[in-house]
């Protein structure tokens, strides 16, 4: 059994009793552990022979787990220590207390907040722990020293270590519970296959070598080759006709001769008559040396060559001679050194290589080149130790120097434990955060900056990210963005003190940061933060627990303060210049023109829809002059619905009580609740009319129209159906971007000159008391959106005297319209004058889901809810969704703890439908 160290033999069960010392953790202690599941934290024993007087806050463990396996899970608390005879042991502590996995005021925090939202802290702690919760550690087992495990069958651990995956888990499981079992868990150094050079020596012969064929020397070459039989003219005693002796003539006077047949025909008889002779005993064969000949001279200077073809087309010779000098011992195939191929050395010089491919183009050769080389020897794939992946740099800082930000008196905000900073462009506040942000870091505090989208990230990474060098120290990017091994390493560089500010999405929130002294939520009215599955946590609810549990400041920054927000001390800067014109559909123009940009021609209610004659006009000029625009339209698709214009009947999804939406690119209907699509129906299904009217335009129609009016001008989408590349556009090019608010995740384009949103009523057309909240939000982001310019903003509205534009449109600060809201929320008792919990009672049966929803209210009224209290039950705005009944209660409290008392009343029995509770819901 081992902790978060692993030493080379680590003791016995045995040995580790014996160890103990009077320090070790109390004899009635417990665990309390969460893991990544919804939920409630589980009680075990430390793991066995554990020393520890406190426990472990926010250090993992591994425990045992259903079906025999282990689970990593995280310790938040004490436990009970009820039916302690019935725990289980944890296995091991992954850890050391004085170094957790997650901070423990963190835990604290986050585990009263899920206590108070009741919600199963294994529920929450999933959500906002982006990692940890993989085992990357070896399981090994051994028998405890002594133990007879031969009950258990044949296959089973020994004395000495063995992987725990050898064997059944359930047979483990059961060897684990009776104590007779040693576990240990060391850590895993991640491993990469890497392609590296061999040394010279050590590449195989084969490779290094090329067989060729070299001239040996000629002494060398067989007698035969070397010496060959001539014939020559000798005496004989029989006597020669007249043409043998004309035969013994010429041989005498030109011999030797290398065979007969030259004899022959030199001397100009027959082959038979130079036969004759040399029976006759005129002639005689005797060795006669021959100097090389041409090829085995020309092989012998120029050679090798790498074949005895090549050699005979090299010496201009048949490749029968070649043959003969081979076989003779002229010449012979010979093993010759090859310089490295070029790849190699390359390899040699800036290896390893992750992949061929990366081999390859570093060599500047084809990948099948290198994958000869790597075949025949020149390289080995090997296993090593894998570098620490590469993680966003921070950027540099532009602003002071630090001794010119920490004086206080560089430093305007406020000293409170509780802040707001609104107003101004995304660049003034973080110009005005620095002194506090620089000034903290200074003195070793940690800081922690959470953004609710990748938009809000990246612009506080690049406002704040470089003071972290500035005040000697590093800043880490942690995001879902990242990688698994990316998430690994920034916690460990944040876990061992390298890094002093991070600036993260939600799951920032538990980053290990050492004395965190000011957390910063970006935004913190916007949806963003809302998780939309899961523990449904509103995350500036979850840091606002956090920085009270570390006794941090916690500072809310934005375009502009939510309402919950108002009544915070802080800093209002003064607003970015908005150019704002209104078409207000609600009211007609009843003079020839309406403002300076309406034309003369226009009659009362002929205002243009879904594109105005003002916005029509202006993007005629922005096609003339070659600059940027970007409408908003309020929906994806084509269309909201479609219509028949005989019944009025709209389509809608057989799964949810809502109309399907209408996709012209694809011809179909789609619902954008559970995703069913279908194919545009023929006629309509009720009166059987084939027309079918489209209403409630989308970015595909208001798209189809800007293309219709600007012909030949780029027109780009941004949405969640289509995302076109917008780099022209951020390369400065003209053009007209159409999409949803996913447009305000991306870099505003540099030469924007127009911003038109189509229909802003659909952000006030919701059912839902913050929905003017949310578009005054939007139009301030819009305003703001452009880094350094004011483009036209272009509000196309049926309310066009609307309080949340009036006040944009005069040139008001952005706290006036949030703190207008305050009041009138402080009369209806709304946050931040009371806390809100949506219950969801939900059931396949709609009468199932309507009476379990009535009994929950009931037993809510019964434990002393009133009447302001509790408001429901009634349907849901969207009453059936993937088939399910959806009953809604909203149970409206004066503080934290008065709506933790209403929630506990779900505990009491079982209510027969599916509950879901939701703090703080961002739509009822």
């Amino acid at each position: 059994m081992t902790l978060w160290t692993d030493p080379p033999t680590p003791p016995s069960r045995a040995e580790e009793e014996k160890a103990v010392q009077h320090d070790a953790a109390p004899a009635d202690q417990t665990w309390q552990v969460c893991v990544p599941l919804p939920i409630a934290a589980l009680d075990f024993l430390p793991p066995h022979g554990t020393s520890l007087s406190q426990v472990p806050l926010g250090c993992r463990v591994v425990v045992p787990w259903r079906g025999g396996e282990v689970q990593v899970g995280l310790v938040v608390g004490a436990g009970s220590g009820a039916g302690r005879h019935r725990l289980r042991e944890a296995l091991a502590l992954l850890d050391p207390p004085d170094s957790p996995w997650v901070p423990p005021a963190t835990v604290r925090g986050m585990s009263g907040w899920a206590h108070e939202a009741h919600l199963p802290p294994g529920l929450v702690w999933d959500d906002l722990l982006g990692t940890g919760w993989e085992l990357s550690h070896v399981h090994e087992v051994r028998a405890v020293a002594g133990a007879d495990l031969t009950p258990y069958g044949d296959t089973l651990p020994g004395a000495d270590w063995s992987r725990a995956d050898l064997y059944p888990p359930l047979l483990l499981d059961a060897v684990r519970e009776q104590g007779l079992l040693d576990e240990r868990f060391s850590p895993v150094v991640p491993q990469v296959s890497r392609i590296e050079a061999r040394a010279l020596d050590d590449v195989p012969p084969a490779a290094r070598t090329q067989v060729m064929v070299a001239a040996r020397p000629w002494q060398d070459a067989d007698p035969e080759v070397r010496s060959p039989l001539h014939w020559e003219a000798v005496t004989g005693e029989t006597a020669l006709t007249a043409k043998q002796a004309q035969a013994h003539d010429w041989l005498r006077s030109h011999g030797p001769v290398p065979g007969l047949n030259a004899w022959a025909s030199g001397s100009g008889v027959g082959l038979a008559v130079v036969r004759k002779v040399a029976e006759a005993g005129w002639a005689r064969e005797t060795p006669l040396a021959v100097p090389p000949p041409p090829a085995w001279t020309w092989l012998h200077e120029h050679g090798p060559v790498s074949s005895p073809a090549a050699w005979a087309a090299a010496a201009g010779v048949r490749p029968a001679e070649v043959r003969r000098l081979m076989e003779g011992g002229g010449a012979d195939y010979t093993f010759v050194p090859v310089p490295p191929p070029p790849a190699w050395t390359w390899l040699r010089e800036h290896g390893p290589a992750e992949t061929l491919s990366a081999w390859a183009s570093g060599a500047g050769v084809r990948p099948s080149a290198v994958s000869g080389l790597l075949a025949r020897g020149w390289a080995v794939q090997a296993q090593g130790p894998a570098p620490a992946p590469e993680l966003p740099a921070a950027p540099l800082w532009n602003g002071p120097p630090l001794d010119d930000l920490t004086p206080l008196t560089a430093d305007p905000l406020p000293e409170e434990r509780h802040w707001r900073l609104h107003g101004g462009r995304p660049a003034s506040r973080f110009a005005t955060l620095a002194p506090r942000v620089a000034r903290l870091l200074s003195q070793g505090r940690g800081v922690l900056v959470v953004a609710p989208d990748h938009a809000s990230l990246r612009r506080a990474w690049a406002g704040l990210g470089g003071l972290a060098e500035l005040a000697g120290t590093r800043a880490a990017l942690l995001s879902g963005q990242l990688s698994p091994r990316q998430r690994e390493e920034t916690w460990r560089q944040i876990r061992a003190g390298e890094v002093r500010l991070v600036v993260g999405s939600a799951l920032a929130l538990t980053a290990p940061l050492p004395d965190l002294g000011l957390l910063l939520v970006l935004e913190e009215g916007s949806d963003a933060h809302k998780l939309l599955s899961g523990s449904r946590a509103f995350v500036p609810d979850v840091a606002a627990r956090v920085a009270q549990s570390w006794g941090a400041a916690l500072g809310v920054v934005g375009s502009v303060p939510a309402v919950e927000s108002v009544p915070l001390p802080g800093l209002v800067l003064p607003p970015p210049r908005a150019r704002v014109h209104v078409v207000d559909y609600a009211k007609p123009p009843e003079q020839p023109e309406l403002g300076p940009l309406s034309s003369v021609h226009l009659t009362p209610g002929d205002l243009g829809y879904p594109i105005s004659h003002d916005l029509a006009r202006l993007l005629r000029q922005v096609q003339e002059r070659g600059r940027q625009a970007a409408l908003l339209a309020p929906r994806r698709g084509y269309s909201a619905l479609l219509r028949c214009p005989r019944c009025d009947h709209v389509p809608g999804c057989p799964n949810c009580d809502v109309p399907l939406r209408f996709h012209q690119d694809i011809r179909q209907l789609a619902c954008h609740q559970c995703g069913h699509r279908q194919s545009v129906p023929d006629r309509c299904d009720q009166c059987g009319e084939q027309m079918w009217k489209a209403r409630g335009p989308g970015t595909e129609w208001i798209a189809a129209e800007v293309q219709k009016l600007l012909p030949g001008f780029p027109v780009y989408r941004l949405d969640k159906d289509r995302q076109d590349d917008l780099t022209p556009l951020h390369a400065g090019e003209a053009g007209v971007v159409v999409g949803t608010q996913l447009l305000l995740s991306q870099p505003c384009p540099p030469n924007l000159a127009l911003i038109g949103v189509t229909l802003a009523d659909t952000w006030l057309g919701v059912s839902d008391f913050r929905a003017s909240e949310r578009y005054h939000r939007l139009l301030r982001q819009l305003a703001e959106w452009h880094p350094a310019r004011a483009p036209l903003l272009l509000v196309q509205t049926f309310q066009g005297e609307h309080p949340a534009l009036r006040v944009l449109e005069t040139g008001r600060d952005a706290l006036a319209y949030p703190a207008a809201e305050e009041r009138v929320r402080a009369e209806l008792f709304y946050p931040p004058h009371a806390r809100l919990a949506q219950i969801e009672v939900a059931a396949r049966d709609r009468e199932r889901a309507r009476v379990a929803a009535q009994a929950l209210a009931d037993a809510l009224h019964g434990a002393g809810a009133t009447a302001a209290e509790v408001l429901g039950p009634a349907p849901a705005a969207v009453a059936r969704v993937r088939g399910a009944y959806v009953y809604q209660l909203l149970l409206r409290a004066r503080n934290d703890a008065r709506l933790s008392a209403l929630l506990a009343v779900l505990d009491t029995r079982t209510w027969g439908a599916r509950l879901r509770v939701d703090v703080n819901p961002r739509s009822t």
